[in-house]
């Protein structure tokens, strides 16, 4: 296989003597790996009914390695369902090793296309909020997407520069995930294009670009947050650089453990020898500041960073630094949520304010089939569109968002209908009329399809409406009932081909 005299050169360096086997990796295959959203279902649970062979992944709980010459499991209704997200196993790690709690509020700042929000999302639990973020508007609707498919409505889904984040964000968020755009030198393996790519892009490129983004996100993390940052290359100016040349900047953020596995590598924190005698790496400009002044970080703390190997373990090249933002000073603002008051005419989320109507009677009937605790106050009418609003944003006025809450549905032509993406985010249990298929039923892949469906043998004495669709108790999607007829509500946009 091909690969570049200056990429060799240096990972000769790097590994000293594990560079054969480093090299003898490529001619083995690449791994699949499928992550479990345990906020639908448990890992037990997945094993008793997944459809096709798996083996754990050892470093991630729901994680699991795949063949990837079996049956396509993103054509599975289980895949539709939002029981899995595809995932290349070592990409798993950073959304799994950033610590989430419950009610905390989470930036994932360059999240398209999903996998590791998606995650993070799962480990909130309903609970706080998930803001993802990427710059590229048209990746941004791909991320948002799979939020929804993984029934995640506690979200806020952003389109914007990192930078112009700061402003709006300062010091708000409890845990910030950057996986950051870098060189992809991890990834030569699985995808050969990666090569060409960093031949026109290398390190250099990315570097000030990962400085500006690291520096950014500490902006927006309170004090006493944590930071993980994460590429998915080898080379130390993209990684423990970037991490010395925050805490020069920032000297308030500390390097924590990561939660370990044998085949995890240390840190390197000494810069690449130029020699290329493959012995102590020495300091070159890697370590030195914009003035040419050392940066002076403690070694042992780099050494808490992380790097995967993908000689030493079954999974491509990925770099992780977890990090702690100390208690110094004071947060630059306070985020209160507005206190109800009596008679009020205006409902204002985001700095955005509607006039605060009466929810409207069709909503109210079909609310009536709904036995998800949901929160009045949070309901609001945008126009024709009614959304389930997260609590606690500040004024968002100026910056490009795709969505913000859970989309409950929308009014047209004084009737209401549900949306795909509420669909998605209630359980069987919470929905009083429902279909439930097993997945051997053809229905199941004809409703993914879009068909209108025969359900006479299900509807004998079914009432007229709104039904939530079901594979084996997990929902799909809407369908509307009528005459043993179950006209097709699936979101043309996600239906199968």
């Amino acid at each position: 296989m091909y690969l570049p005299d200056k990429f060799t050169d240096k990972m000769q360096r790097l590994l000293g003597n594990e560079y054969d086997n480093y090299l003898a990796c490529f001619d083995e295959p690449r791994y699949y790996g499928l992550r479990v959203n345990t906020e639908k279902i448990s890992v037990e649970k997945f094993r008793q009914i997944c459809p096709f062979e798996i083996t754990p992944v050892p470093w991630i709980s729901n994680g699991f390695y795949y063949d990837g010459d079996q049956t396509a499991p993103s054509k599975h209704p289980y895949y539709a369902a939002g029981l899995y997200y595809l995932q290349e196993p070592s990409a798993m790690t950073p959304a799994d090793r950033l610590p989430i709690e419950p009610g905390d509020r989470v930036l994932d700042l360059c999240a398209a296309p999903g996998g590791k929000a998606t995650e993070l999302g799962a480990k909130l639990g309903g609970t706080g909020l998930l803001a993802a973020n990427d710059i590229s508007n048209s990746r941004a609707r791909g991320l948002l997407k799979n939020i929804e498919v993984f029934g995640i409505g506690n979200v806020l889904v952003l389109s914007e520069e990192p930078g112009k984040l700061t402003d709006y964000f300062p010091e708000y968020f409890d845990k910030i995930l950057i996986d950051a755009p870098c060189s992809g030198e991890g990834m030569f393996r699985k995808e050969r294009k990666m090569i060409r790519a960093w031949e026109e892009h290398g390190p250099e490129y990315f570097r000030n670009i990962q400085k500006s983004i690291i520096l950014q996100a500490a902006q927006m993390l309170r004090p006493g947050g944590q930071m993980l940052y994460s590429t998915c290359t080898f080379d130390p100016m993209e990684n423990e650089g970037i991490i010395r040349h925050l805490i020069h900047k920032c000297p308030e953020f500390e390097i924590e453990e990561i939660k370990g596995y044998e085949g995890f590598a240390k840190g390197i924190p000494e810069a690449v020898d130029e020699s290329g005698n493959g012995g102590v790496l020495r300091v070159n400009e890697d370590a030195l500041g914009e003035n040419g002044e050392f940066l002076r970080v403690n070694e042992d703390a780099l050494r808490k960073t992380v790097r995967i190997f993908p000689h030493r373990m079954k999974g491509e090249g990925h770099f992780l630094a977890l990090l702690r933002k100390g208690n110094i000073g004071e947060a630059s603002a306070e985020w209160k949520e507005e206190p109800e008051r009596e008679g009020k005419t205006e409902w204002e989320c985001g700095g955005f304010r509607e006039k605060k109507a009466a929810l409207p009677e069709e909503f109210l009937r079909f609310l009536s089939d709904v036995e998800k605790d949901l929160e009045p106050k949070r309901m609001a009418l945008f126009g024709e569109r009614i959304y389930y609003m997260p609590e606690g944003l500040p004024d968002m006025r100026g910056i490009r968002f795709l969505r913000t809450g859970l989309l409950l549905g929308e009014l047209k032509k004084n009737r209401f209908e549900p949306s795909q993406a509420f669909a998605m985010s209630l359980k069987k249990e919470e929905y009083r009329k429902v279909f439930d298929f097993p997945v051997q039923d053809d229905r199941v892949m004809r409703y993914l399809k879009g068909e209108t469906l025969d359900v006479s043998d299900l509807a004998d004495t079914k009432e007229k409406g709104w039904y939530l669709v079901c594979v084996d108790s997990f929902p799909l999607g809407w369908g509307k009932l009528g005459s043993g007829m179950l006209k097709n509500k699936y979101l043309p946009g996600w239906r199968l081909v």
